[in-house]
């Protein structure tokens, strides 16, 4: 029942954007996730890394493939990252494992010229928020023709490697940036990753694109659903 209402409500705002707009005219800092959510789902890029993390996970262990899968989720469910459970546990270099998984072609993005744009008209900061590292980060900005579009990556070595959804890396963004949170909104397409940004006082946007892993999310701590984003940060910006 909650997420039929808060779903009929998203559709209410929708297809009002003064309405939106003037509920967002606080916001001066747009922060976004990187992974699935400034590029689509379906280009499946993601999973060419979680398949090189499954590999990383099954020689670094000495498993094979399907029992190295199981270990790979575990981490990622109890830890936010497969990384952060290898190092707490295997004591697993971060550059090594990150740029084993990170070595994947990126010929399935294309440039995203609307979303440029869109992202172009926001007013204020724009920053980016990822679980991913900065080298890997610029260079899936650059494919999407986002490369000019924000002004910094915030990333899991600036996280000191604890990343999300846990509560110091929301913390540590805000004081490295100076972010007052009930200034800023928060996109991202891993709904449990919104729940610590909504609790100091972030706007979240779950970009719901079939990308959600896990259990039925939550949605209590979710302002606004979309399924694309190019097209909602047009729309509220119609009435501008």
């Amino acid at each position: 029942m909650v997420f039929r209402v808060l779903a009929c409500a998203a559709r209410r705002r929708r297809l009002d954007a003064p309405v939106m707009l003037a509920a967002l005219a606080p916001i001066d800092t747009w922060i976004f996730d990187l992974d699935n959510t400034l590029y689509p789902a379906r280009a499946n890029l993601f999973a060419r890394i979680d398949d090189r993390m499954t590999a990383y996970v099954a020689r670094r262990l000495g498993l094979p493939h399907d029992a190295a899968r199981v270990v790979q989720k575990d981490y990622f469910h109890r830890h936010g990252t497969t990384l952060t459970g290898l190092m707490a546990d295997h004591g697993v270099d971060p550059h090594e494992f990150l740029a084993d998984v990170h070595d994947v072609e990126m010929d399935v993005l294309e440039e995203d010229a609307p979303l440029a744009a869109a992202i172009a008209q926001l007013p204020g900061r724009k920053l980016v928020f990822t679980n991913g590292d900065k080298p890997y980060a610029l260079k899936v900005l650059d494919r999407l023709g986002l490369g000019e579009s924000f002004e910094a990556v915030h990333d899991i070595h600036a996280m000191d490697l604890v990343p999300k959804p846990h509560p110091s890396a929301y913390a540590g963004l805000c004081a490295a940036f100076g972010i007052e949170p009930t200034r800023a909104i928060f996109f991202e397409d891993m709904a449990r990753n919104l729940a610590p940004a909504k609790a100091i006082g972030m706007t979240t946007v779950w970009v719901d694109n079939g990308s959600e892993q896990g259990p039925e999310p939550r949605r209590d701590h979710i302002d606004y659903i979309v399924h694309d984003l190019a097209p909602w940060l047009q729309h509220i910006m119609e009435a501008s």
